[in-house]
């Protein structure tokens, strides 16, 4: 994956991000970020700990690993063990916009609930 690319990537996880992000007052509280490390891209929420609020914890909400071989990203939601899991309704999509849409719709509550 090519640095443009990173970057046309970046800017639409970015706006993504943007449009879910609670309101400015909120985020010391909670808040969404996500990391990209040209490979996996991970959209998750940081929060206080409910016991000690000077702490933050995060949670993670999905994930979306790209495979070069085959030129699509998979995508995977945490499920209450804690691990990694395929989204079997769409183990894979073919591009970023794609999973974006998916956890944005939502439509079996794995990702945000």
């Amino acid at each position: 994956m090519n640095d443009i690319e990173r970057k046309r990537i970046d800017r639409a996880v970015a706006a993504f991000v943007a449009a879910r992000r609670p309101p400015a007052h909120l985020r010391d509280q909670v808040d969404l970020t996500y990391r990209f490390d040209g490979r996996n891209l991970e959209i998750f929420e940081i929060r206080a700990r409910w016991d000690e609020p000077t702490e933050k914890i995060e949670a993670s909400i999905a994930k979306a690993r790209y495979v070069k071989s085959r030129d699509l990203w998979l995508v995977y939601w945490q499920r209450a063990d804690l691990k990694w899991h395929k989204y079997d309704p769409v183990p894979a999509v073919g591009t970023v916009e794609a999973f974006l849409r998916l956890v944005d719709e939502d439509e079996y509550a794995c990702f945000f609930g």
